[in-house]
């Protein structure tokens, strides 16, 4: 069993939500403002809040808009330069809070097939950059499995994003992989991954759906998990509401996802509100 932790998905950090996931028994959330929410994260505040309520902020997720201008993986040696010291001077506040893992967006996209080598090189130069800013703050990058046409689609890009610092991790997203199964990714990273987003998908393209939604096999999943020796929290990122390609009668609520993981990690089955459209 993991503890059960939930993205704030660009929603206000406040005393509500708080006591919403508190109340639910939900311990553990990762800090994700709005692209253009950054710079008014108040740590200070966030960080007594949670002290009150008794939750850990586990992760903080540093920001991937807009691609133009935010890539750590940019070919244009100023849009890389700029956007790892905004990374690092985000995570450095962050460190002072408590936060001890980063998740970072290896690149943005499209990406060209014949740019994909040089694009590589960029974000592991970049990678190594944060690495060693992150340990110095007292925490460790996340790099996150994204799809599509961005860099770390599969285990292999992965793999080869993390050769250029011994010192990073893996956030592994579940719902991002299209070119490989969920567990034969977790086979393959193995005890590389120190966070997770969870959510479904239909394997045709990211969804962010509850388990159960989708077409992952959930036990399946659960079991490569337990296996790789990952031993870190069960964190749900996706919003209350459905998304367009999703029906529910209602919104969730932090008691849907705290009952969805009881049902996944005691092998019941999963409860669905939603339909696709």
């Amino acid at each position: 069993m993991y503890p059960v932790g939930l993205s704030t998905c660009s929603k206000t950090a406040d005393e509500a939500f708080f006591r919403s996931i508190c109340e639910a028994g939900i311990r553990h959330i990762e800090v994700s403002p709005a692209a253009d929410g950054y710079r008014a994260l108040d740590w200070q505040s966030l960080r007594r809040l949670a002290d009150r309520f008794g939750v850990a902020l586990w992760s903080f997720h540093l920001p991937f808009l807009p691609f133009e201008t935010h890539d750590i993986s940019a070919a244009d040696k100023t849009v890389r330069r700029r956007s790892v010291e905004w990374d690092e001077d985000l995570l450095r506040r962050a460190a002072e809070a408590g936060v001890t893992r980063f998740v970072v967006h290896p690149s943005g996209e499209p990406i060209r097939e014949k740019d994909r080598a040089e694009r590589l090189e960029c974000a592991k130069e970049s990678l190594a950059k944060l690495a060693e800013t992150a340990e110095k703050a007292g925490g460790a990058i996340a790099v996150e499995d994204l799809p599509r046409t961005c860099l770390g689609r599969d285990s292999g890009e992965i793999l080869s994003l993390l050769s250029a610092d011994s010192r990073l991790g893996v956030c592994f997203d579940t719902n991002h992989l299209l070119r490989e199964t969920p567990e034969a990714f977790i086979r393959a990273v193995g005890n590389r991954i120190v966070t997770t987003h969870v959510s479904d998908y239909d394997f045709a393209d990211e969804k962010h759906w509850l388990p159960g939604e989708g077409d992952i096999n959930w036990q399946s999943l659960f079991a490569a998990l337990r296996e790789s020796g990952y031993g870190g929290v069960w964190l749900y990122e996706l919003g209350y509401r459905a998304p367009g390609s999703m029906r529910r009668p209602r919104d969730l609520t932090p008691a849907d996802f705290v009952n969805n993981a009881r049902e996944i990690f005691e092998g019941r089955p999963l409860t669905v509100l939603g339909r696709r459209t």
